[in-house]
């Protein structure tokens, strides 16, 4: 056998290695998380890299994932060698082509990673109620749990559908192994070309839709023939499992790694079997290792092909003393009488038992559980205590694991202390902000470990679904063993903070071993950063003895010209603290990489970046710390005094990274979130600020209307209400006759701010006077959060002293979409907040999948809100393809609803019962104009009075009013593109396009 490189690949990197050099017809669309494959086969034929054939392959991106499988069934029907890469509804929308390509019996490979399909929310993570969502469609269902399977069941999968004729899907778990990095064995163009047999693609192509041997696919069958038809199949299906089989013994002799279509793994004479495919089969064999190295006897099935089920397979995996299995499921099927890995395991029991080919005389204990959904973690202390449970006499069946179902009780108990990591194996957690380089600089590290040394390396990227400005945490594993563990790292004995402010937002160093190292990126030196740091930081510190080092990242990169890029600087501080590798290769080869990345930019940029490096050895300082904390020792709280109780007792839990202790009872059962949240996150992330100058400010409120986080607000009001201003607080004379005898206040949300400068950049007076500039926030923190507060308290300005429809008068509106998670300077999200402003108390949005719903409807906290008087935006999001159309069904609704208020109102007018005065104000509200703000607020407290009135008659004709009186005000109603584009849907008879991207009027 021929020797081969290990290689740092992540899932989709291995999986678009082979894929780019096995197809010759690659049709895409992009969706989370496989939008990478595309992006690497394009890049791939970009480059001119050839496939096993001597040809480039074509890659083509159609207009949506159903465009894509229309595409791929075309191609392939001609006779190419076709593949596409999708996910969640991505998968769903390709169904109806699906049927078809199965139907046609035509070979070819869909890859996917395995992702949630939206339900109560949306969820980009992973899980595999997609691919269980095809499972009917006579596709081949081949699942990989590794990144070394990823590379290997690609080109095993294409092979084997060449032969079989079956087509195939190829899935792997979103994120856990799509985005988990890990050294592997990467095959060669040889190892491929060996594995795919040309007769078979000549078979294709012979069956192929050619005019040199013309036939008709498709046809239209009656009764009398389509049933018929269907069974054709039933051979092919039969065939499958034994042709899979055959491909993955022939690999074997290629490269010597066997794979089993059910593999077992544990104890010969197991009594307890945990059934399950996806990255938790390395979970489960590694505590199965454990369990069994202490005395007891379990052991675990790797379920590799799930469709076409094979029963005497599956039979012959299981040990002869095998009396209880836990079958565990990815996905929900909400009414099923279980999930289908649990049906399917016990469907094929019983015919085995039938057929008196199952190694067991009665019939066994078999349960069936979930975990995992929406990559929710799955741990050794989670496999363990299924293990327990089939300990028991009766174990609990149809369970989830990993949560708490205080509803229904389903949920199943285990020790959460329990854990292998070990000292074999290092162990760093690195807390970065999301766009800050973090990730990047971790996946360098890994590729330098990787080539330095002969040691096995992993990396896993935990972020939520925020664009940017949200915490990121790499986890990354080095050791001289393979590394089978697919699960977040709970015991780290290193832990790096590239951010400041996270240590007062999450108690990371809990998960510091004592004695571990822990490195601050600050601004504070190593003789007062101690006193500048939490209590419950201190005692941390002090209790593990832990070795506490400082950097100031920041500083560095602003003297030598990069900014806030700190990643190159943190991860040279990493290498020369933690002597994973020698210090001096590593920074020799973070240089090197430097200079590949950077060489198109020019000698300037790589000279910054090497002394970049060079200052941040310079700058590291170990801090000699007291023995006893200088401050309380309180618990985190990320959520200001005043917030709701579910912000409290829901939302914070988020916000700390501990999302995963929120019981079932405390979520909300169809999806539906509170507005305004945002407010109390205080995400604290901008390490400059803009700083307002009165004396030169013209007042225009071009910084206000283009914030994308509304936080730099101007407020015109009465002098008195400086009487009680902080110290601190500015204030000018309002300019403009309109505003005559009033002050002026133009504040920014220091712990809001994004600190992206666009205010500054757009400022007229920039270079003139600077009516603002930007400064370091952390000591103006605390001076400008009081100062917020305080005007936030200020009410906000009378209408009747500006005009709305200016850019002055408009910003002087309460914003109804306020600090969100978009990036950092997002051009976007000024329209959105503009929009709120406007029209934002009478909105209806319904918002397609892509960044604007990310940022206008991503948890833990969302950025619509509401006035003072309750009312604010409405929000849906809907699929990528058809929020126009969702939006068209809501005016359909408005439109019908204000029409059905009108003939009630006239019913009630005619009523002889009617009071006079309810007569006269339901004709004044439908006589009244609505041509602009101020005619609507005056409908509105004519309805107020209506409402008042009709409850007061006491008649069942009229109370049929009180719900639809509402829709007698005018009521806009919003699309909103994905990637920012944003129309009405015939408000006031006009279509309003308020465009960053496209013009769809």
């Amino acid at each position: 056998m021929a020797k081969r490189n290990m290689i740092p690949h992540e899932g989709n990197t291995a999986c678009a290695h082979v894929a780019h050099a096995t197809n010759e017809v690659i049709a895409i669309y992009p969706i989370t998380p496989s939008s990478g494959l595309g992006e690497i086969a394009d890049e791939k034929s970009s480059k001119g890299e050839k496939n096993i054939w001597g040809t480039i392959p074509s890659v083509t991106e159609m207009q949506s994932e159903a465009g894509a499988a229309a595409a791929l069934h075309g191609a392939c029907v001609t006779g190419a060698v076709t593949t596409t890469f999708t996910a969640s509804q991505g998968l769903l929308l390709m169904i109806p082509n699906m049927y078809k390509i199965a139907g046609e019996l035509t070979p070819t490979v869909f890859h996917v990673t395995a992702r949630a399909v939206a339900c109560q929310a949306l969820s980009i993570f992973g899980d595999h109620s997609d691919v269980m969502s095809v499972r009917q469609t006579g596709w081949g269902l081949f699942c990989s749990s590794t990144i070394q399977e990823v590379m290997d069941f690609s080109l095993i999968a294409l092979a084997a559908a060449l032969e079989s004729r079956v087509p195939f899907v190829h899935f792997y778990d979103g994120f856990r192994t799509s985005h988990e990095v890990q050294k592997i064995e990467e095959l060669t163009l040889e190892d491929m070309r060996a594995m795919i047999d040309d007769k078979y693609v000549e078979a294709m192509r012979k069956r192929a839709l050619s005019p040199d041997h013309p036939t008709i696919k498709g046809t239209s069958q009656n009764p009398d023939v389509f049933f018929q038809g269907r069974e054709t199949v039933n051979k092919y299906y039969t065939a499958c499992p034994a042709i899979v089989q055959k491909c993955i013994d022939k690999f074997a002799k290629l490269t010597g790694r066997q794979y089993q279509l059910f593999e077992y793994v544990g104890a010969p004479d197991a009594q307890r079997i945990i059934i399950l495919m996806g990255s938790g089969c390395d979970t489960v064999h590694e505590t199965v290792e454990a369990l069994n190295s202490n005395g007891e006897k379990v052991g675990a099935i790797k379920v590799r092909l799930f469709r076409p089920f094979s029963i005497k397979d599956f039979i012959k995996a299981i040990p002869s003393n095998a009396t209880k299995f836990a079958v565990l499921d990815r996905t929900k099927e909400p009414g099923a009488l279980g999930e289908p890995l649990y049906e399917d395991v016990r469907t094929a029991v019983g015919e085995a038992m039938q057929m008196k080919i199952a190694p067991f005389k009665e019939w066994p204990t078999i349960i069936g559980g979930r975990y995992g959904l929406g990559s929710a973690e799955f741990n050794p202390a989670m496999a363990k205590g299924i293990f327990d449970e089939l300990s028991k006499a009766a174990p609990k069946n149809h369970f989830s694991i990993g949560i708490t179902d205080d509803v229904t009780g389903a949920s199943i108990d285990y020790d959460p202390s329990y854990s292998l990591d070990g000292p074999d194996t290092f162990r760093g957690m690195f807390y970065g902000l999301g766009s800050d380089g973090t990730v990047g600089a971790n996946r360098n590290s890994i590729k330098i470990i990787a080539d330095n040394t002969d040691n096995f390396a992993q990396a896993y990227f935990s972020y939520d679904s925020k664009k940017a400005g949200a915490v990121t945490v790499s986890h990354l594993r080095f050791g001289k063993k393979p590394i089978r563990r697919p699960y977040l790292i709970t015991k780290a004995n290193f832990i790096a903070c590239h951010n400041f402010s996270f240590i007062e937002k999450f108690d990371m160093l809990t998960f510091l071993e004592p004695g571990g190292t822990f490195l601050l990126t600050t601004q504070y030196g190593a003789d007062e950063v101690w006193n500048n740091i939490p209590g419950l930081v201190q005692k941390h510190i002090i209790d593990k003895n832990i070795n506490f080092y400082i950097i100031d990242a920041v500083k560095i990169a602003e003297s030598i010209g990069l900014g806030s890029r700190i990643n190159v600087i943190m991860q040279t501080a990493f290498f020369e603290i933690s002597q994973v590798i020698d210090s001096n290769i590593a920074i020799e080869a973070i240089k090197d990489a430097t200079r590949k990345t950077y060489g198109k930019k020019g000698e300037k940029v790589i000279a910054m970046n090497i002394a970049a490096i060079d200052e941040a050895i310079k700058g590291i300082q170990k801090v000699n710390y007291p023995k006893s904390v200088s401050k309380p020792v309180v618990p985190i709280n990320p959520v200001s005094g005043d917030a709701p109780d579910f912000v409290k007792n829901v939302t914070s839990k988020m916000l700390k990274q501990e999302g995963q202790t929120i019981t079932v009872a405390e979520m909300p059962d169809d999806g539906t979130w509170p507005l305004g949240t945002t407010q109390y996150e205080k995400r604290n992330v901008a390490i400059e600020i803009p700083v307002w100058n009165p004396a030169t400010c013209i007042q225009c409120h071009r910084c206000s209307l283009l914030c994308p986080h509304a936080a730099i607000r101007p407020k015109a009001y009465d002098a008195s209400y400086l009487t009680k201003a902080p110290k601190a607080f500015k204030s000018a004379d309002a300019k403009g006759p309109e505003l005559k005898d009033l002050k002026y206040t133009l504040q920014v949300a220091p712990e809001d701010c994004t600190g992206c400068g666009a205010c500054v950049e757009n400022c007229p007076t920039k270079g003139k006077g600077d009516a603002i500039v930007m400064r370091h926030q952390t000591p103006l923190r605390a001076q400008e959060a009081e100062n917020y507060a305080y005007f936030l308290s200020i009410p906000d300005t009378d209408p009747k002293f500006y005009k709305q429809d200016t850019v002055k008068g408009s910003q002087f509106i309460k914003p109804l979409f306020e600090y969100s998670g978009a990036c950092a300077g997002c051009g976007e999200t000024a329209y959105v907040k503009l929009i709120s402003q406007l029209f934002g108390d009478r909105a209806i949005i319904t918002n397609a999948t892509g960044c604007s719903s990310i940022y206008g409807g991503n948890l833990p906290t969302t950025p619509y809100t509401i006035r003072k008087d309750g009312r604010g935006p409405s929000w849906m999001n809907s699929l990528f393809e058809d929020n126009a159309e969702a939006a068209m069904g809501a005016r359909l609704a408005v439109d019908k609803f204000n029409e059905y208020a009108k003939e009630l109102v006239a019913g009630i007018i005619s009523e002889s019962s009617c009071d006079a005065g309810l007569k006269t104000i339901l004709n004044e509200i439908i006589a009244a104009p609505q041509n602009n703000q101020a005619e609507i607020e005056i409908v509105r407290e004519k309805i107020a009075l209506a409402k008042n009135m009709l409850e007061k008659q006491r008649n069942p004709a009229f109370a049929s009013l009180l719900p639809m009186i509402d829709f007698l005000v005018k009521k806009s109603i919003w699309a909103f593109g994905g990637d920012g584009w944003a129309y009405d849907i015939g408000y006031g008879g006009v279509d309003h396009v308020l465009a960053s991207g496209k013009n769809v009027n």
